[in-house]
């Protein structure tokens, strides 16, 4: 794992509500914005090429497409009272560049991107898989959520993995 500017949330002293004595956390939540262009096709490769096309229409054209996607990449954590940062972000923009940016941008999500292979890149699909990649590189816990603009108006947010 690779470590960050500001010490895990383990080592943040627990703050008191003023003249309760309880103890309560103060997270901050930042969050780091990132780009990539890159091309896709859905497609279920179980159905026939008119089945696909009927159900993903455009974007499962045999030919590809391309988005410039957005990406935003939330992190939760106490801000730590020597730096105070919850996290360094050029620390932040080095492991989401190196991590996921520089694996996906540029290049044919289906072909070319080793995490997404067998995989359906929806929009949804995509953001799952993101967090799988992001995720070990960040004390447990501290990813939040990570949000993906397909496009201005297409937008998925994932939360991590739930119990339920």
């Amino acid at each position: 794992m690779q470590q960050l500017c500001a010490p895990p949330l383990a080592r943040h002293p627990v703050s008191l509500r003023p003249h309760q004595g309880v103890p309560v956390k103060r997270y901050v939540y930042i969050t780091r914005r990132g780009h990539f262009s890159a091309a896709h096709r859905l497609e279920n490769p179980a159905w026939s090429i008119e089945k696909n096309m009927e159900v993903f229409g455009k974007c499962a054209s045999p030919n590809y497409h391309g988005h410039n996607f957005y990406i935003e990449v939330t992190l939760r954590g106490e801000v730590d009272p020597d730096t105070g940062m919850v996290v360094d972000f050029s620390d932040l923009k080095r492991i989401v560049d190196r991590h996921l940016i520089d694996q996906v941008d540029h290049k044919n999500l289906n072909l070319d991107v080793p995490f997404l292979r067998g995989v359906n890149p929806t929009a949804e699909n995509l953001v799952v898989k993101f967090w799988e990649q992001l995720a070990p590189h960040f004390p447990s816990g501290m990813l939040y959520k990570i949000t993906l603009y397909e496009t201005a108006k297409n937008v998925v947010e994932y939360y991590g993995p739930s119990e339920d």
